[in-house]
């Protein structure tokens, strides 16, 4: 089976060549999507993204440099209706000339094909209109994921709880002392310690990240404090530990409840004498570096069971920072869905801007045991299945499938539950009613005034 390549638009007025340049393109495992026209490949410009648009120059009506004129204007202009981001454009004719080629290029023409050609050179072009693609779309990418950490360093949340994490987040940055980040898998721990580092002011100096529960512990050690040549069978030559390599910086131990009591002992010693000694050293080796601890353990509980050193604990657990999970916080559900569908959207160069109302309402009632990571995991499915612009719940199992009715769930449980239904249910009527609040309260068969009792029970605006 021939490996696909990349999505190529072919635009000509002659059926034979465009029909063989078709086979050619798809025989080299490209997709191809053919139009006759000028103003039929608007239409599908406007409809999906392609990487690449091959467009003959002289054709009835619209010519090529003209469908390149409005295809540019239309994405400076922001124009709605727009697929981001813009194909390559390749340029093919048979009347060449170096004015035809020149304004082709300044509007942002990749390259120029005269007729007759090669197929050769067909494909070849293609192929490396094909890599500039992919280095717009990954600089894109990297440069949203840049911007994000001015805003809030890309911790996306309303929640009156993720606030005040962020909040403490900047409170304790600038300092030095050790921080403890607590929660569940999927939370986002790693993202809060890359928060605090990047606004800390060792933020030019490295962020080095070490997941201890990753490392096997016959070697953790050696990852962590380094060894000497000689110092055991395989140590073949001299090796920096992590500690070493963040020196001046921060160091994020991940996981750090699955930490043997031995090596429990040696941190302990670093964070006291901010010093320590590489395996098989004769002497220890100063370090000055900002240690982030984070684990999804309760190591309180550990330290009561004895598996955990209590002096260690409170040495790391200098400022605690706690992530409570999603289902705690279901007002931080659509901001999240909403984010990480515009981000999956633009590094997949799939076409979907947003989610079904009746969607995001069952997102917000399903538990995310996975929490942030499963809602993201979940999201990015979506996106690349969804054949429309808009998530359906069919793209989403979790928003499909009904709600199951907890056995002996607590009282106040049952009352947030019942919260959540109530708020969920007058936004999207509200939203289906295009805010006009007497034709929502029909669509609930309440009335107005039973209407704004729940509009200012639940703070909405």
């Amino acid at each position: 089976m021939t490996r696909r390549r990349g999505s190529v638009l072919l635009v000509d007025d002659e059926d034979k060549l465009r029909k063989s340049l078709g086979r050619a393109l798809r025989g080299d495992g490209h997709e191809v999507v053919d139009a006759e026209d000028a103003r039929l490949a608007l239409h599908l410009l406007g409809e999906r993204v392609f990487d690449v648009l091959l467009v003959d120059n002289m054709m009835p009506g619209m010519t090529g440099l003209d469908l390149i004129r409005e295809i540019v204007a239309t994405h400076e202009t922001g124009a709605p209706g727009v697929v981001d981001p813009q194909p390559q454009i390749v340029m093919m004719t048979a009347y060449a000339t170096v004015e035809s080629a020149i304004e082709a290029m300044k509007l942002g023409a990749i390259d120029y094909l005269q007729k007759p050609f090669e197929i050769d050179e067909l494909l070849v072009t293609i192929r490396r209109a094909l890599d500039h693609q992919r280095l717009r779309t990954d600089y894109s990418y990297l440069r949203s994921e840049r911007d994000e950490q001015f805003d809030h360093y890309g911790i996306v949340g309303c929640s009156h709880a993720m606030q005040g994490v962020i909040a403490r987040i900047e409170l304790v940055a600038r300092t030095k002392s050790t921080i403890l980040i607590t929660g569940e898998t999927g939370t986002g721990k790693e993202l809060v310690a890359r928060a605090i580092h990047d606004r800390s002011a060792q933020r030019e100096m490295p962020l080095v990240k070490v997941n201890c529960a990753a490392i096997p512990e016959t070697v953790l050690e050696s990852e962590l404090f380094g060894h000497v040549r000689g110092a055991f069978t395989d140590a073949i030559a001299t090796k920096k530990g992590k500690f070493a390599l963040a020196d001046g910086g921060t160091i994020l131990l991940d996981e750090i409840g699955v930490m043997t009591p031995a090596l429990q002992s040696k941190l302990l010693r670093v964070l006291q004498e901010r010093e320590f000694e590489p395996v098989g050293a004769e002497r220890p080796e100063s370090v000055d570096v900002r240690v982030i601890a984070a684990t999804n353990r309760d190591l309180r509980q550990m330290v009561a069971d004895g598996r955990f050193q209590s002096d260690l604990f409170y040495r790391l657990n200098v400022i605690p920072i706690d992530i409570p999970p999603l289902r705690e916080r279901r007002d931080d559900v659509e901001p999240l869905v909403h984010h990480f569908v515009q981000k999956h959207a633009q590094r997949t160069g799939r076409s979907v801007t947003g989610i079904d109302p009746a969607a995001l309402a069952a997102l917000r009632l399903y538990d995310w045991p996975g929490n942030v990571r499963e809602l993201e995991n979940a999201v990015e499915r979506a996106v690349v299945l969804s054949t429309g612009p808009i998530v359906t719940a069919a793209a989403m199992p979790m928003a499909a499938a009904p709600i199951p009715r907890s056995i002996g769930l607590p009282s106040l449980m049952l009352r947030r539950n019942l919260e959540w239904v109530e708020r969920d249910t007058i936004r999207l009527a509200l939203d289906r009613a295009g805010g006009v609040r007497k034709d929502a309260a029909a669509l609930m068969g309440i009335s107005q005034r039973a209407l704004s009792h729940y509009l200012r029970k639940h703070a909405i605006d």
